[in-house]
């Protein structure tokens, strides 16, 4: 499909994506905008502008969390829509800021479709107001835990421990923020609903040809951070029986993280993403090692297995390698579903639409899996070239992300008229 082929109002959100993807953009066709860096700054400004431009307010809360305001109905409260724009250091272009631009051309449209009085007469005017955001620090890789600002904003975590939150270089996002000037004084609109569009991050829509995917659980994860602990000593002259090597204990950690998901194939997802050796000089041998490793599963009872293997484990690796290990912060989550009137209600927008769909899970965190412990919340997918996610080439098509705006369009409408309400 040609650019040529798609309405004014697509092509229009396409633009709009290219420009978005010139902040922070890598050689290889991705983005490098991790949260409160001066790339995350820049867009988050070029943000502002085009939803002023559209007649909405843009405000910052304490957080960080930017907001797009358009009241249609003074006083109410908002159906927030929207997802992230911050990034991993080599992302693709899609994950997390594909969702808040669709949210933002899907208030454009709405807005536009009742001041013609098209919506209106179709449904009776809005009951609720909308707040496109750009939820902070989502990604969690410059700071700790991910999903930090929605985390804020449904209260599941604090503020002042949020501000007082520290990177690699032990820099706080308080001042990270302020640099940026991406922190306001603004508490945040009252919420009576949320919905969050994203990529699929896997590759099972593109394989089974569905354009949605209806969000209808998360999976649940155990996040932690673990510090194995040696001694510093010379690579070359100290005698291997004498070593207390903590990047050895850290190594056989991985694998043990891996051989607990090919225990459980298909069932158990595991990782250790990130690895800080110290003093990682090339003739010391490591006294310390931070890892962050993660255990995923849609069944609770095989995570709650893997973990206590997984501690089993490390008990057995303190000895084998002479270290100890101490486990710091964890981040976790269980399974839990997203309401059913909200993926009923997404299934019927499709079928309206014309739009294929079907009900899947979703293995990643989204700032929506917050959300809806605090409002109704209806999550969408659209599919994901070959699964690629994390990566500079990430990539979802044309014609699948127009018709994500689409969608997100008639679920906003129709969650601005009160569909998931009480009493509706």
């Amino acid at each position: 499909m040609t650019a040529s082929t798609f309405s004014p109002e697509d092509a229009a959100f396409l633009r709009d994506f290219a420009t978005m993807s010139r902040f922070g953009a890598t050689p290889n066709g991705g983005v490098d905008r991790q949260a409160a860096t001066a790339a995350d700054g820049e867009q988050r400004r070029w943000l502002t502008g085009l939803l002023e431009s559209r007649g909405f307010s843009v405000r910052f809360d304490r957080a960080g969390n930017q907001w797009g305001l358009y009241e249609a109905v003074p006083g109410a409260p908002f159906v927030v829509v929207g997802s992230h724009m911050d990034s991993q250091p080599t992302a693709g272009r899609y994950d997390g800021a594909y969702g808040v631009l669709a949210a933002a051309h899907a208030a454009f449209r709405l807005v536009e479709a009742w001041s013609g009085g098209q919506r209106a007469r179709a449904a009776g005017g809005p009951r609720f107001n909308i707040a496109v955001v750009n939820w902070f620090n989502e990604e969690g890789s410059r700071f700790k835990p991910s999903m930090m600002g929605s985390s804020v904003y449904t209260g599941k975590l604090s503020l002042e421990t949020a501000l007082e939150t520290t990177d690699a270089a032990g820099i706080r996002v308080r001042d990270a923020l302020d640099a940026i000037g991406g922190r306001g004084d603004y508490g945040g609109p009252e919420a009576a609903c949320c919905a969050e569009i994203h990529i699929e991050q896997g590759r099972s829509m593109e394989r089974d040809g569905v354009t949605i995917g209806l969000v209808n659980s998360n999976w649940a994860a155990n996040k932690y951070e673990f510090v194995v602990l040696g001694e510093q000593a010379h690579t070359g002259s100290t005698v291997i029986a004498d070593r207390r090597d903590a990047l050895l204990g850290a190594s056989m950690m991985v694998v043990a993280a891996r051989e607990l998901a090919d225990r459980f194939p298909g069932v158990l997802h595991t990782s250790v993403g990130q690895l800080t050796v110290y003093p990682n000089s090339p003739v010391v041998v490591p006294s310390r090692v931070n890892l962050l490793l993660d255990l995923r599963s849609a069944d609770e009872a095989v995570l709650a297995e893997a973990d206590a293997l997984l501690h089993r484990r490390i008990s057995e690796i303190e000895q084998l390698a002479n270290v100890s290990v101490e486990r710091h912060h964890s981040h976790s989550w269980p399974v839990t579903p997203y309401q059913p009137e909200g993926v009923e209600l997404a299934a019927k927008v499709a079928a309206d639409l014309g739009l294929s769909s079907r009900e899947v899970m979703t293995l990643a965190g989204h700032d929506s899996t917050n959300m809806k412990d605090l409002v109704p919340t209806v999550m969408l997918f659209v599919p994901s070239v070959d699964g690629i996610s994390h990566n500079e080439h990430e990539f979802t098509r044309d014609e699948d992300t127009v018709a994500g705006v689409a969608m997100l369009t008639e679920v906003l409408g129709r969650l601005c008229e009160g569909a998931l309400a009480e009493g509706a």
